[in-house]
């Protein structure tokens, strides 16, 4: 078996394009496939893309691989998920892809082999995990300072129906329609991007309550299959409501500042 790092957007692509086999034996969600995950680099969001990669041959199918991004913040060096914080909430959105077992703990060595090799103090920050992650259990005992922490996310609640006739279409010319005025903010240039993307594989549905061309309330909810996760939207210029989401992991190492200060010994009388 063979562990590398490629390093940089268009090796990145690279491999998300070789792993799609891999996402889809793996039932990956929608948010850690490829055009998320294209759409995040062609967000243009600080930091350096990186994939760690396992695979049995030199350049062959991966059996394993984590898409990451290293980040400067003040001193440190910090090694996220690719696309951190930009996933739909409710449930996981990330993932450590691994065929089995064997391969989630090359992959947690070649994590590890990365963090080694940067020379800045850096602390491993990975969110948006599912429970159980086998990847995230070999890491967490490779680091004794590392801290696994489960919480209960929020999702959107999709009530627009109660809010008035409501039209909803997969359609990406209807998409297009409404998106370029829809969608706005600091973040909306992704939004708008992963919108078009998953609106061409099909994966994405619009709905919209109007008040002729005004929208009273949207939302874009990412469809896979009989799955349905609301992403984004609004209702009469406020947020949607939320509900109790699916647990969410993060796994954080090490857990405080870098290096760690070495313990100083008593002498015993």
């Amino acid at each position: 078996m063979f562990t590398r790092v490629a390093v940089g957007r268009a090796r990145v692509v690279r491999e998300i394009r070789a792993a799609a086999p891999l996402m889809a034996q793996l039932r990956a969600p929608v948010t850690a496939r490829g055009p998320w995950l294209t759409a995040v680099l062609n967000a243009g969001t600080t930091g350096r893309p990186v994939a760690v990669v396992v695979e049995p041959h030199a350049q062959g199918r991966p059996d394993a691989v984590a898409f990451l991004r290293l980040r400067r913040r003040g001193p440190r060096t910090v090694v996220t998920m690719l696309g951190d914080g930009l996933a739909p909430p409710g449930a996981p959105g990330a993932r450590l892809l691994a065929r089995d077992d064997a391969s989630a703990a090359l992959l947690a060595a070649g994590i590890a082999d990365l963090l080694g090799s940067l020379r800045r103090p850096r602390q491993l920050a990975l969110a948006g995990l599912p429970m159980g992650d086998p990847t995230a259990r070999h890491l967490r005992a490779r680091f004794d300072d590392a801290v696994v922490a489960t919480t209960r996310t929020s999702a959107l609640l999709d009530d627009l129906d109660e809010r008035g006739p409501v039209t909803r279409s997969r359609d990406a010319a209807e998409l297009e329609r409404w998106l370029p005025g829809l969608v706005t903010g600091p973040d909306g240039a992704f939004r708008r991007a992963a919108a078009r993307l998953q609106a061409a594989t099909g994966q994405l549905e619009l709905a919209v309550v109007a008040d002729g061309d005004r929208p009273r309330a949207a939302l874009l909810t990412l469809v896979d299959g009989a799955e349905r996760r609301p992403w984004w939207g609004f209702a009469d210029g406020g947020p949607l409501r939320t509900v109790p989401g699916s647990p969410s992991v993060t796994l954080t190492a090490p857990a405080g500042d870098w290096p760690k200060v070495p313990r100083l010994r008593t002498r015993r009388g």
